[in-house]
Order: structure tokens, then sequence, then C-alpha cells
């Protein structure tokens, strides 16, 4: 017969508490993974947002009076306001 048969329920046991054991593991990781996912989606929409927002600035600017560039490089000029106050004589 099987050597190990009087042992076997103690064995199988053991095997079911291991198994148990790296299946929890493994849902905390699962859990981790889809906790980062969701927050790289926050990032996501943050920057195509941001992405929007400056091929909106970049269209309105090409539409406008034409500007040197973007600042830092050089050819970034700034426009001043036109004063809208009276003056007395």
């Amino acid at each position: 017969m099987y050597p190990l048969a009087p042992e076997r329920p103690l064995l199988t046991s053991q095997g079911f508490e291991e198994l148990l054991s790296s299946s929890n593991v493994l849902n905390r990781k699962l859990e981790e993974v889809l906790g980062m996912t969701k927050e790289y989606k926050t990032i996501a929409s943050l920057w195509e947002s941001f992405h929007e927002l400056m091929r909106s600035h970049g269209q309105e600017e090409d539409d406008g009076n034409e500007q040197g560039g973007m600042p830092g490089t050089g050819g970034h000029v700034v426009a001043a306001k036109a004063s809208t106050t009276k003056q007395s004589d």
C-alpha cells in the first residue's frame, strides 16, 4: 500500500494551507497593480488635458499675430497691453 497513507490528511491540509496563503499573496499583489493602474489613468488624463490646452493655445497664437516662439528659446516676445487710462492735457 501507499507508504505515507497515515500521514496523507496532514500533508493534504498543509498543502491546502500553503495554497491558500499563496493565493492570498497573489490577490494582494493583483489589488496593488489594479490600484496603480488607476493612478496612472488619473495622471494620463491630467497630461492629456494639459496637451489639449497647449495645442489650443498654439492654435490661437497661429490664428492671431505671429510671436517669436516659446519662452526660454530666445524667440519669445512678451506682448504689452495698451493702456486704457485717459490722460488730461
